[in-house]
């Protein structure tokens, strides 16, 4: 630990007129090493410890040892109750229910998954192994032995022939018919919708490249150039802004509405860095709907034409909205219509910093945090009724006593230290964090978005920046629907080749478009169906 000596100031008498920036740091150490702040007295025998007013250097160290003795007192009396206090009711609150391990076993090769698809191997006897050995003459077959190998067949390039059926009429020269095109994402195009839709979710999930997903496709014996990957990328989420629209509305009507913001670097020619910080707004409804808006700017407003920031979305919202404690939304939540549930996560972030920079004392608030987080464990699978009872019987008075534990520790602590942050964002926000007790459907935290931002975090490390402003809004369409259908249970390549030919054909109407949405792609078919591989 490091050595509180070497931390506290040995300045001259005028220390605290030429140098104000070490008084935080002796009061920051004064608190935690009295031995060590008293060995310090003797260095400020003059005036300028607590007021710019002359006094004696009597006064001043009567002053000091007061102050010492105060804290000392606290230490021993209000802030260790306030200590035991709280780990108790973490202990008596928190802990998530264990059930015995099973004795050991030796181990079980796993069983296939039952979805894929079984393919026949046989494997006949050889030839020469065939005559009996007894009597020579060949033997037949009387049985099979069954085992199952898990297997992959690589992927295949292949040139669908769509061989479209004309019907004419025998008895008269009637008009012919002809069946309906094949599944294309452009209407005369040469590549199928599966192609289209394993480029998409290659780019905007996987995180390949262009020119690596040319290279798998040069493998598989087709040269394709970037270019043509860069137009059927760009048709293909064109195509998707419908549903991308429906999820919007849909996340807007949500019960919850959690939000929150990454970076995406976009080109501007129009910039003097040719390059400018874009920012995606990701929202998503009722932890079913996720819908990304691009803005070119991380401010509240939009600042180019069509652009939505997120005041101006918020204000068509109505109801719960779960955020961080940014000052983008403090207008937005000045209005009755919307109600604020803070983010704990954030909240239990600033005491985590506190305990890296080694404040013991935040181990106390960071074990309630986890016994709260332990309780919404235990309650995960639970109705909101039965979580908002569970909630008010153990979360609440536990959280009771952390808000507690921060008050009594507020007035001791310098306003400068990491400690004192984290209290302070805590109590000015406690109305917000505390919402999440008064509601089983609201989470105690906004994590859930921020997990889905993995995925831009991650693939935008591969293509660096989106080449213009526009394709940074149909980057925004295509995470917008690869999330939905992570959080839905769907594979986006089966969903993209079965939907892109849909919008491809025509206009829909709201009906229509929300039964093309993830949620109700996956319930209009049997599990056995969205295991099985998309159509070529």
């Amino acid at each position: 630990m490091e050595d509180h000596h070497s931390r506290v100031p040995r300045l001259r008498p005028c220390w605290a007129a030429k140098a104000p920036a070490v008084r935080p740091l002796f009061f920051h150490c004064a608190t935690r090493c009295f031995h060590c702040a008293r060995l310090a007295i003797g260095s400020f025998p003059k005036p300028g410890l607590w007021s710019q007013a002359p006094v004696g250097q009597t006064g001043v160290a009567e002053r000091i040892h007061l102050f010492l003795d105060k804290l000392k007192g606290l230490a021993d009396g209000d802030l260790a109750e306030a200590n035991k206090k709280l780990e108790d009711a973490a202990k008596e609150n928190g802990g998530r229910p264990e059930s015995p391990k099973p004795p050991k076993q030796p181990p079980v090769r796993r069983p296939p998954p039952p979805g894929l698809r079984r393919v026949d191997n046989p494997i006949p006897v050889p030839a020469n192994e065939l005559p009996c050995p007894k009597c020579g003459k060949d033997r037949k077959c009387i049985a099979h032995e069954t085992t199952p190998v898990i297997d992959l067949i690589p992927g295949e390039v292949i040139v669908r022939l769509d061989i479209k059926e004309i019907v004419g009429c025998d008895g008269c020269d009637a008009e012919l018919q002809r069946a309906p095109m094949g599944d294309k994402v452009v209407s005369g195009g040469a590549y199928g919708s599966t192609l289209v839709a394993d480029l998409i979710v290659g780019k905007y999930k996987k995180g390949l490249p262009l020119h690596r997903q040319g290279e798998a496709l040069e493998h598989m014996g087709l040269s394709m150039p970037s270019s043509s990957m860069a137009d059927q990328i760009t048709w293909g989420t064109d195509l998707l802004r419908p549903i991308w629209r429906f999820l919007r509305a849909q996340v807007l009507g949500a019960v919850v509405m959690q939000l929150d913001a990454t970076s995406l670097p976009v080109r501007d020619k129009d910039s003097p860095k040719g390059i400018v910080l874009g920012a995606l707004w990701g929202y998503v409804g009722d932890a079913t709907d996720v819908v990304y808006l691009y803005t070119s700017s991380g401010k509240k407003l939009g600042q180019r034409p069509g652009e939505i920031g997120p005041e101006e979305f918020l204000a068509m919202r109505a109801g719960y909205v779960v955020a961080d404690a940014s000052n983008l939304f403090d207008v937005s939540f000045q209005s009755e219509a919307r109600i604020e549930v803070g983010c704990n996560m954030h909240a239990r972030r600033y005491f985590v910093k506190a305990l890296d920079a080694n404040d013991v004392r935040a181990a106390v608030p960071i074990a309630a945090f986890k016994a709260l987080y332990d309780i919404e464990s235990t309650a995960k699978d639970s109705t909101p009724e039965q979580r908002l009872k569970a909630r008010e019987a153990r979360s609440k008075p536990l959280y009771d006593e952390l808000v507690a534990w921060c008050r009594q520790y507020q007035p001791t602590e310098p306003p400068s230290s990491l400690l004192a942050k984290a209290i302070q964002y805590l109590l000015n926000h406690r109305v917000a964090l505390t919402r999440f007790l008064e509601d089983g459907r609201l989470p105690i935290d906004n994590g859930l978005i921020e997990r889905i931002h993995r995925g831009p975090a991650v693939t935008r490390r591969a293509y660096l920046f989106a080449g213009s402003h526009a394709g940074a809004e149909r980057a925004a369409i295509a995470y917008s629907i690869l999330a939905t259908c992570d959080l839905v249970g769907v594979s986006p390549l089966h969903y993209l080749a079965d939907v892109l030919p849909k919008l491809a054909r025509g206009v829909f109407t709201n009906a229509e478009l929300a039964a093309l949405t993830p949620a109700a792609w996956k319930k209009a078919r049997a599990p056995a169906d969205v295991a099985t591989p998309p159509p070529a």
